[in-house]
């Protein structure tokens, strides 16, 4: 079973509908105590980034994530979800995150390396690159995603960069290390792609589930 976690800034509606479309269990909490039930977290967000964090806190679902996580659960963090699980963001300011990866969310740059305008926020579909190999992709998923973001990750660490996208800079767009994942695009909104990585994690747990 996975647990949605709802701190109040989440695209809940869209993540619990593909949920559905791939046929997992799941349900949708903001109490720590119901989420500790849960196999494995998907945590989704949109929104500013300083707010997520403050929200988790008074909450005490940033604890319960890390608690979680510790314990060995997967966890997928989506859009501003991905953003979360590292370090910090310039956002309004300077705001710590989670921790659980290394690197710094940043706004995207207004022009590409050879002077060409970029529109931010950036929407839209771009195409995926791969770097490094992990169960929760699949050749398939070398198509394009839904984007829509203004801050992506810098200074992360190459290793548990999955795939990455351009946009006047590379986007990280699928990130892993052990048992922490993220899309900063909107699977949910990224046809076969998105679906089939969401249908990868359920997998992932599934098998986690067997080996205990």
């Amino acid at each position: 079973m996975i647990g949605v976690i709802d701190y109040g800034m989440g695209n809940l509606y869209s993540v619990s509908k593909a949920l559905e479309r791939v046929g997992v269990p799941y349900f949708v909490s903001e109490k720590p105590e119901e989420l500790k039930e849960a196999d494995a977290f998907i945590l989704p967000g949109v929104g500013s980034f300083g707010d997520a964090m403050d929200n988790l806190r008074y909450t005490k679902l940033d604890q319960l994530i890390h608690d979680m996580v510790s314990e060995g659960r997967l966890l997928l963090g989506i859009c501003l979800g991905m953003q979360l699980l590292f370090e910090e963001s310039e956002e309004n300011g300077t705001a710590s995150g989670l921790g659980l990866l290394k690197g710094k969310a940043v706004r995207l740059k207004a022009e590409d390396e050879k002077g060409n305008k970029l529109k931010v926020p950036h929407m839209g579909w771009n195409r995926l690159s791969f770097h490094n190999e992990s169960p929760l992709l699949t050749k398939t998923e070398q198509g394009y995603a839904y984007f829509v973001h203004s801050y992506y990750i810098d200074g992360m660490e190459e290793n548990a960069l999955l795939a990455s996208a351009d946009y006047g800079v590379r986007v990280p767009a699928v990130v892993g290390k052990r048992n922490v994942f993220g899309a900063q695009f909107h699977p949910e909104k990224s046809s076969t792609v998105g679906m089939s990585i969401l249908t990868q994690f359920t997998k992932m747990v599934a098998e986690q589930k067997v080996k205990k």
